[in-house]
C-alpha cells in the first residue's frame, strides 16, 4: 500500500545518522546534571578487558540497564570492585558512543550499598571528627567526685531507664535524678537527643548527664553515630557519661562523651 505524504512533511534536507547522534551527544554530555551522576543498582554482568572493566548495572526488577566502564587508570581508586550480583552506588558521567549510537557511564567511583556504605560513612565521619579534636581526652570534662544531682537522657520506654533508676536508688539513695526524655531510635532520634541534652543544660541543676539506651541492631543504634548528636555531646558544658548498647557497640557518641 502506498501513502501520499503532504508536501509539508517533506523537508528540504535531512540529518545524517552521525548528525543526529552528534546532536544527542551534545545534549547529554552538555547537561551539567549528567556530568556527575550518582547511581545505584545491581551488577548483572562484568568483564575485564585490556583497557578496563566493563559491566552492566540494572534495577532490581531488571526493567532498565546501563552499560558502565571503569578505565584501568581508575580501577585502583575504587572502594569496591564491581562483581556480578553486588548492589553498588557508583559515581560517573554519561558518555555517548557515536559509532554504536548508545550511551554509557564512565565510572569514577564504586561503593557498596547497604551495610558496606554505612561502614564507609561511619569511618569517614569518625576520621573527620578526630581531625577536629572532638574525641581528644584533653577536652573531656572531669566528673565531680560526689554529685548531688544528675540527669538522664533516654527513652521512657527503654529498659535502660528502669535499670538506671534501680541502680542509682540502691547505690546512691540521696541522689536527685532528673529525667530528660528522648527518642533513641529512628529518623527523629538525633534531633530528639540533641534537644534533650540542651534542656538539661538550660535547666542548670545537673552536675552529670547520663546518655543511655540498651543494645540493638546496628540500624537501631544509628542515631548515636549522627554528627549532630556527637557535636552536642562534645559541646555540652556538663560532663556526659554514655551507657549505649553493649560493650561491643562502640559509637561516636561514646568517643565524644
Amino acid at each position: 500500500m502506498a501513502f501520499d505524504l503532504p508536501n509539508l512533511l517533506l523537508p528540504d534536507s535531512v540529518l545524517s545518522v552521525a548528525g543526529l547522534t552528534s546532536y544527542i551527544q551534545s545534549l547529554l554530555e552538555g547537561d551539567g546534571n549528567l556530568r556527575q551522576v550518582w547511581l545505584t543498582g545491581e551488577v548483572s554482568s562484568a568483564t575485564r578487558h585490556r583497557s578496563g572493566l566493563f559491566f552492566t548495572l540494572q534495577d532490581p526488577d531488571a526493567q532498565a540497564t546501563i552499560n558502565c566502564i571503569v578505565w584501568n587508570s581508575q580501577l585502583p581508586k575504587l572502594m569496591t570492585l564491581p562483581s556480578v550480583g553486588e548492589q553498588l552506588i557508583i559515581l560517573g558521567r554519561v558518555q555517548v558512543h557515536l559509532q554504536r549510537g548508545s550511551y554509557q557511564l564512565i565510572v569514577w567511583q564504586a561503593l557498596p550499598a547497604g551495610e558496606g556504605l554505612r561502614a564507609i560513612r561511619f569511618r569517614q565521619l569518625r576520621q573527620r571528627l578526630e581531625v577536629e579534636g572532638l574525641f581528644d581526652v584533653t577536652r573531656k570534662r572531669s566528673l565531680p567526685p560526689h554529685p548531688k544531682t544528675i540527669a538522664v537522657v533516654t527513652s521512657p520506654q527503654a529498659a535502660a531507664w528502669g535499670d538506671i533508676q534501680r541502680t542509682l536508688k540502691r547505690r546512691y539513695p540521696g541522689l536527685r535524678v532528673l529525667f530528660s526524655p528522648a527518642l533513641v531510635q529512628g529518623e527523629q532520634a538525633p534531633l530528639s537527643i540533641v534537644q534533650a541534652i540542651h534542656r538539661v543544660e538550660r535547666d542548670g541543676r545537673a552536675e552529670v548527664l547520663i546518655l543511655s539506651r540498651g543494645g540493638g541492631a546496628i540500624e537501631d543504634m544509628a542515631c548515636f553515630n549522627d554528627e549532630r548528636v556527637v557535636r552536642a555531646i562534645a559541646d555540652c558544658a556538663i560532663p556526659i557519661v554514655s551507657g549505649i548498647g553493649h560493650q561491643r557497640d562502640e559509637s561516636l557518641a561514646d568517643l565524644a562523651a
